[in-house]
């Protein structure tokens, strides 16, 4: 499958291709023939859809095409094809052409998610590095678009990890798709019928979602969150990787400078362009995701009766651009991640520049001078491992490191430890300790005295991060 007006579509490879839907459509309907006792064919030489999938393939597409316009799906011009071709008299019966499609669906989805996984771990291993080697690289904050206060650049890529992992999470819980079998109009009567019996025919069911590596389910076919749930979880992922892109865009401005990316593209009138191409691509799939989840939406609050009338049919290519386009941006977050570059020269060049302006805040609560880092005055909650009850403390009540929390759930100062185990195969060895020697240019100073970079809680937030990553 090639799409011109999607560059970088070949990343997803056979995901809910036209193929490969054909191909989950025949696992669906042999899973379902082997399904049933005795599953042994006229001649007595095995299951009745061990030689299903052997009936139709790539070369009958355009044929299924063209002929699923008179039925609606692609499942009545299958049939008709297959019983041609002598398939067995059992095929199909019971089912409905929903059943068929829906959890041909689910298959190539599943396929999805998957390669969508592989990416999110990859990001997260690479973004972890990244925040970890970075946490002491200061830079200027940015809200509104204007300067705000000093920040550093691990606490801005602990929040891009942040977004990643809430991705990863929402995935995993909507992942896990069920088989959709109802028959005609969901109660199974048919399947009963054939059957002899409703235990039997659930047993039946549950043996092709188990053929099929899928969970049961009590049909669903005009309950659709099994799809918008998914649909969000995909869309959660390109939010997330739009978010980092957006930062990337703006600090890969020339006239800011602060961050590249290795791998440029070019530009068909201007020699010297290096564009930053891959997070171009990665906000555009930002832009497109939220529509298609909406329309999965709109298609599930519209549904009628036992089967519905276009709310079904217009689910089909939605799904299908949807994951397609996650798993090509997956794909080239990873990429743009893997290949970006700081400059963190620039980053100091450009906070010295803001000054004394974007240190006002640090003037206010009075912190020229003083080792106080802001934690307290701010009043500062952040997530532990406990939940969202543990209370920064400032060096002055806490022994140890500087920051380290207590009380239930508090940010313990072993958790960097822990987190640094996380980023520690990717950065090359241990994480620049808290306590040590701030980097050259990296002070700052505030109405003429010299005073301790205004950080605080980056330390404790970014452990935080580190080790939700690790889990």
């Amino acid at each position: 499958m090639s799409d011109l007006l999607w560059p970088g579509d070949a990343r997803s490879g056979e995901i809910c291709t036209d193929a490969s839907v054909l191909a989950a459509m025949l696992r669906v309907e042999s899973a379902w023939l082997d399904s049933s006792p005795p599953p042994l064919d006229a001649r007595g030489a095995g299951p009745l859809g061990s030689d299903l999938l052997e009936l139709a393939g790539p070369d009958d597409l355009p044929a299924l095409a063209a002929a699923s316009e008179d039925g609606g799906n692609p499942v009545i011009p299958l049939l008709a094809l297959l019983r041609s071709r002598n398939a067995p008299e059992e095929l199909h019966r019971g089912l409905t052409s929903q059943d068929v499609l829906d959890t041909a669906l689910v298959l190539c989805l599943r396929d999805a998610a998957a390669r969508i996984r592989d990416d999110l771990a990859a990001q997260i291993v690479t973004l972890a590095a990244l925040a970890d080697r970075h946490r002491h690289t200061d830079m200027a904050g940015r809200t509104l678009t204007q300067h705000a206060v000093p920040i550093t650049f691990g606490l801005k890529v602990a929040g891009w990890l942040q977004g990643v992992l809430d991705a990863r999470d929402l995935l995993a819980a909507a992942a896990d798709l069920p088989v959709q079998i109802g028959g005609a109009a969901g109660s199974l009567a048919a399947v009963v019928a054939v059957e002899g019996s409703p235990d039997r025919a659930v047993a039946r069911v549950g043996a092709t979602a188990a053929r099929l590596g899928l969970p049961p389910h009590q049909p669903w076919h005009t309950s659709r969150a099994s799809f918008t749930r998914f649909g969000d979880a995909l869309v959660t992922c390109t939010d997330a990787w739009g978010r980092i892109a957006n930062d990337v865009l703006t600090l890969a401005r020339p006239e800011i400078g602060e961050l590249s990316l290795v791998q440029s593209g070019g530009s068909s009138a201007m020699p010297n362009k290096r564009n930053p191409t891959l997070a171009v691509l990665v906000r555009r799939a930002a832009l497109a995701g939220p529509p298609l989840a909406a329309t999965l939406h709109t298609a599930a609050a519209t549904m009628v009766d036992e089967r519905a009338d276009g709310a079904w049919h217009v689910e089909w290519a939605t799904l299908r651009a949807l994951a397609r386009r996650t798993v090509t941006a997956g794909s080239q977050t990873a990429d743009m991640l893997a290949g970006l570059r700081v400059d963190d020269q620039r980053m100091a060049a450009t906070l010295a520049a803001a000054r004394p302006g974007i240190d006002a805040e640090q003037r206010k609560y009075g912190m020229a001078g003083g080792p106080q880092r802001g934690a307290d005055a701010a009043g500062l909650w952040i997530t532990g491992p406990g939940g969202l009850d543990s209370r920064v403390k400032s060096p002055s009540s806490s022994p140890g490191r500087a920051g380290g929390g207590d009380g239930p759930g508090g940010v313990q100062n072993g958790s960097s430890t822990r987190a640094a185990s996380v980023a520690g195969a990717a950065s090359g060895g241990p994480r620049e300790g808290a306590a040590a020697a701030e980097p050259a240019g990296h002070a700052s100073s505030v109405g003429g005295g010299s005073q301790r970079p205004y950080r605080g809680a980056t330390d404790e937030i970014i452990d935080a991060v580190l080790a939700r990553a690790g889990e």
